[in-house]
């Protein structure tokens, strides 16, 4: 048996998707990269918008058109925030996000799937990360409480639900023991993670600083509200990376109101400020909204002066698009569609300027760069190196040995198009290269 995996979304998708990989070979199905060769096939799908709706869709048509003769199974946010549309499609078999973790048991026993010993097949055969092996990313909670106005999310993903924390240090140990460099602890909700289990965010870093040797640590996209004073004692483990995603969605805080979010922009500035007090070169990215419905030029105003404030390493800019289900859908004063634009426009502008003073700030630096991948650049075997610095910068330098997945000392030394380029630390004893 040979089986295809696919997903649309979120990078807790993905994550899902590689531990359903990672089960179905250990039940000896093999998981093929092919379409057009597997038997059976599982798509994750998404509803974050009404286009990852459709493109949910189309990708389903697609399959069933590629290879018809495989069983179809389907899960994710559309399947489940819209069953009867999903299962006119004619999958074979639907399962909900509240099943996802027992997706590999229930597709094997609904569709009477033959199975050989774990020992029959050889173990991470196949990744879905595929050339990427430095990364992976831990799934750790699911489901959120909050009902931000604008998301559908929330509505698909249930309630919140942790992963046991025996079972978060088994799953890191074992991508420790396939050579991955770092993980990132992602879910819906990251910083509820233990709401259910008597246990917190706080403590889970803890435990897994205490009880693995994975080189590097990061955390996924978490809610400013969810941050106590004494986490930043954290990152005094230099295993823990200094950059946190904290989306914030506008700079104004009556739009904020609107959008049901938790945190006030006079909160969210000293919460920066006590970071970079506190962590040496930490870095923040965020999110923004633009042209939520009745955003008024006051209001956008505040939301640029909150930007230029907040000095962001990144910003990463959505144009507001209703979702049917939300609140938000149907809120009165929609802002056209040219504002929108030219609003993004003037954003971008400042979110690049943001950006490059970050990263100047870190010139004449000597950081560690986990080294993602290079390519030849001349006759000489000398090649071009990515990777990125602990506080998730771009970084691009020359070298002839191979550093794929290495974690090497480098000094930065030019910003060019918002990469820094780098030389590799020579040391007279010997290369500290792990």
């Amino acid at each position: 048996m040979r089986v295809h995996l696919k997903t649309l979304g979120c990078r807790l998708n993905e994550a899902e998707l590689e531990s359903w990989s990672r089960e179905f070979q250990q039940r000896g199905i093999q998981p093929s990269s092919d379409p057009g060769h597997a038997d059976l096939l599982v798509i994750n799908t998404c509803a974050v918008t009404e286009e990852a709706v459709r493109k949910s869709r189309k990708l389903l048509r697609r399959a069933q058109r590629d290879n018809p003769a495989a069983k179809l199974v389907i899960s994710g946010c559309y399947a489940s925030l819209n069953p009867e549309q999903a299962a006119d499609l004619g999958v074979d078999l639907l399962i909900p996000n509240s099943d996802k973790e027992r997706l590999v048991d229930i597709v094997i026993q609904e569709l009477q799937l033959p199975t050989m010993p774990a020992a029959a097949m050889e173990a991470d055969a196949y990744s879905l990360l595929g050339n990427n092996r430095q990364r992976a990313f831990i799934k750790v909670q699911d489901g959120c409480r909050y009902r931000c106005s604008y998301c559908i999310v929330t509505l698909a993903r249930g309630e919140e639900r942790s992963k046991p924390l025996p079972e978060i240090l088994h799953e890191i140990r074992h991508q420790r023991q396939q050579g991955i460099q770092e993980v990132v602890l992602a879910g819906v909700h990251l910083g509820g993670y233990g709401s259910d289990n008597d246990s917190s965010l706080k403590t889970l870093v803890e435990e897994v600083l205490e009880h693995t040797d994975m080189p590097r640590i990061r955390l996924g996209s978490l809610e400013p509200w969810d941050l106590p004073e004494d986490f930043w004692h954290l990152f005094e483990n230099p295993r823990l990376m200094p950059h946190l995603h904290l989306p914030m969605q506008s700079g104004a805080n009556s739009v904020l109101r609107r959008m049901s979010r938790r945190c006030r922009t006079e909160e969210f500035l000293a919460l920066a400020q006590s970071a970079r007090k506190q962590i040496a070169d930490f870095n923040i990215t965020t999110d923004i909204i633009v042209g939520f419905p009745g955003e008024t030029e006051e209001e956008w105003r505040q939301t640029l002066d909150f930007v230029e404030q907040a000095a962001f390493g990144h910003v990463h800019i959505f144009a507001f698009s209703p979702r049917s289900g939300t609140k938000a859908a149907g809120l009165a004063n929609p802002v056209s569609r040219e504002i929108k634009r030219q609003r993004s426009e003037q954003l971008h502008r400042l979110a690049e300027k943001s950006r490059r003073a970050v990263i100047e700030q870190q010139l004449g630096k000597t950081v560690a760069v986990l080294v993602e991948g290079g390519k030849p650049v001349s006759e000489n075997g000398q090649r071009l190196w990515t990777g990125y610095t602990p506080n998730y910068l771009r970084v691009q330098f020359a070298s002839e040995q191979f550093l794929e997945n290495r974690i090497v000392p480098v000094t930065l030394e030019q910003n060019s198009n918002n990469t820094l380029l780098a030389s590799v630390v020579e040391n007279r004893q010997k290369p500290a290269i792990l």
